[in-house]
């Protein structure tokens, strides 16, 4: 029961992104880089030249300020560092600058400013994935302007001590930053489960919860408990709140390498890994294997297709750290949000539903062909049990011609990602062709329920909680029941331990995930049978929406209180 004190407490709520509770003063993000006042002009007689130059070097520095952030971050933080550094370096946002200061006399930074207008809006029109890139064009205008007028950078605020961060939104650069020995927990007022910011606080291992209203008006200094499971934040929490999250925090879990339910039903806990560097800490961390091995790293920040050799060598680096296990590698999933100026276009109206993934290999099939051979060539010189798969099928012809292709290749295990609601609604004929299927929860939920993952408005949508989601995984596993084909799910839903414990009583056979979140989903998945599971399953499906599937899972789990999750 709570005592008085409890009952009287100011709660605020979000959507719990990344489990886990910690308590600590409020810092808040620093105010934005001011917007340079509007019509600001040069000097007659100032060098329209050299003006233009500072802005090159502006930019350059803050290219360079990103790539040291990147070289000291790994995993998904360097992915998203390298990914704003890209855009930093890219001339496009720097010559409209340039071009408005020689012909227009504008003062450099408005400038600045004003080309970025011009590129968000462009972006912005597009919508879908290239949508999300404007909060990544705004991050580096803001570099180039602070460093142009003497202002404080963006970024994550320093401290002397410990402190929950709060933001109205953090750019994928601020997240990607962030210190978990000095921020142990995040707060924010925009996004959604699936945002950068979600992800990346779930990689780290800091509990956080988005969606908050109000969350930027706590003042700062305030203390404040947040539970990244349950969504909520507690305003001044007692002593004994503060104490029994500092005792679970300090619970160190670890994961022996089995997973498994109470009753002994295996169900292999893999990695998803997305550069070579981070398939060590992943094997270290006990994964059995990984589940998606993203190849995107190899081709991003290119202006032309790695070689075959390149990939090779970068593939093995992967196989090598998983001798004798099982690693699921990816296809290139270009397009989208991870647009190539060699193999997609830029003028699509709706990137997300363009020529993504697989369909990029309609037009351009040596890309794929040449990837499939690196795969081979690199499977061969290692001991890895090496499937591949494809991302983006609709289809069941798109099905069989990828089969094809892998075992023209020598790739005996050929497989495909189920993202598209077609995909899942035709798994049983599907599956008589494709050795296996792997379930991308977050892109079959934006599919199914219409809902854009970065938007913080439709962040309730966004959670594959939704039971028609569900749904659309249960049918998928009977696919492949149908044909005695495994279901995995790599996406964002196998590492919350709730939601995992229902996709197994759905029927998925193995569950990929950020290694960090291995011992939380071994942990609860041990406490519970298989019966338990499908009836967990069932209660999820049969909800009337999200958030009464996942209370009702939840309330029937009391070792996600225990094991503060």
């Amino acid at each position: 029961m709570p005592t008085d004190d409890e009952t009287q407490q100011r709660r605020l709520t979000g959507i719990g992104v990344s489990p886990g509770r910690a308590s600590g003063p409020v810092v808040a993000m620093p105010d934005p880089v001011a917007e340079p006042p509007a019509g600001a002009t040069l000097a007659p007689d100032a060098d329209l030249d050299q003006a233009a130059e500072r802005i090159a070097t502006a930019a350059h520095d803050a290219q360079t300020e990103l790539e040291l952030a990147a070289a000291r971050a790994s995993g998904a933080a360097r992915e998203v560092l390298e990914t704003t550094a890209m855009m930093a370096a890219d001339p496009t946002l720097v010559a409209a600058a340039q071009r408005l200061v020689r012909e227009t006399r504008l003062e450099p930074a408005r400038a600045v400013w004003q080309a970025a207008a011009g590129v968000i809006t462009q972006l912005a029109a597009l919508g879908g994935y290239m949508a999300e890139r404007t909060r990544d064009v705004a991050d580096v205008r803001d570099r180039i302007v602070a460093a142009l007028t003497g202002q404080a950078p963006p970024g994550v605020p320093h401290s002397d001590h410990p402190f929950v961060l709060v933001a109205a939104d953090l750019s994928p650069a601020d997240t990607a930053t962030l210190d978990p020995d000095r921020v142990v927990a995040l707060v924010t007022r925009d996004g959604g489960p699936t945002s950068h910011t979600a992800i990346l606080a779930r990689a780290l291992g800091i509990p956080a919860v988005v969606g908050v209203a109000g969350a930027t008006t706590v003042p700062a200094g305030t203390v404040v408990l947040v539970d990244g499971a349950a969504g909520t934040v507690t305003l001044d929490p007692t002593a004994e709140q503060v104490a029994q999250a500092a005792a679970l925090a300090a619970r160190v879990r670890t994961f022996d390498g089995a997973g498994r339910t109470s009753d002994g039903h295996r169900v292999p806990l893999l990695a998803n890994v997305g550069r070579p560097d981070g398939a060590q800490a992943a094997a270290d961390a006990g994964a059995e294997g990984v589940g998606l091995f993203r190849t995107e790293f190899c081709f991003l920040d290119r202006t032309d297709a790695p070689s075959v050799p390149e990939q090779v060598a970068q593939y093995r680096q992967v196989l090598a750290a998983f001798s004798g296990r099982k690693v699921v590698v990816r296809t290139l999933d270009a397009g989208a949000d991870k647009p190539l100026p060699f193999l997609t276009s830029s003028t699509e109206p709706n990137p997300a539903l363009g020529v993504r993934g697989y369909r990029t290999s309609w037009r351009n099939p040596e890309i794929l062909e040449d990837q499939l051979t690196a795969i081979a060539q690199a499977a061969e010189a290692e001991t890895a049990d090496v499937w591949v798969m494809a991302p983006m099928i609709a289809t069941v012809d798109e099905t069989s011609a990828f089969v094809e292709r892998c075992h023209a290749h020598g790739l005996a295990t050929a497989g495909v990602m189920v993202e598209v609601p077609s995909a899942a609604l035709s798994s049983s004929q599907i599956l008589r062709h494709a050795a296996f299927a792997s379930i991308g929860t977050n892109d079959l939920t934006q599919y199914a329920m219409a809902a854009d993952r970065m938007l913080g408005e439709l962040a309730p949508l966004s959670t594959a909680w939704q039971p028609a989601v569900l749904q659309l995984v249960a049918a998928t596993c009977r696919g492949g029941e149908q044909n005695d084909r495994p279901v995995g799910v790599c996406g964002e839903a196998a590492a919350d331990p709730a939601l995992a414990v229902v996709l197994v009583g759905l029927g998925v056979a193995t569950l990929s995930m950020t290694a960090r979140a291995l011992p939380d989903v071994a942990a609860v998945l041990g406490s519970v049978t298989l019966a338990t599971c499908r009836e967990l399953a069932a209660l999820a499906t049969g909800a009337d929406s999200a958030e009464a599937a996942r209370q009702g899972v939840r309330s029937r789990l009391p070792v996600l209180d225990e094991l503060g999750l």
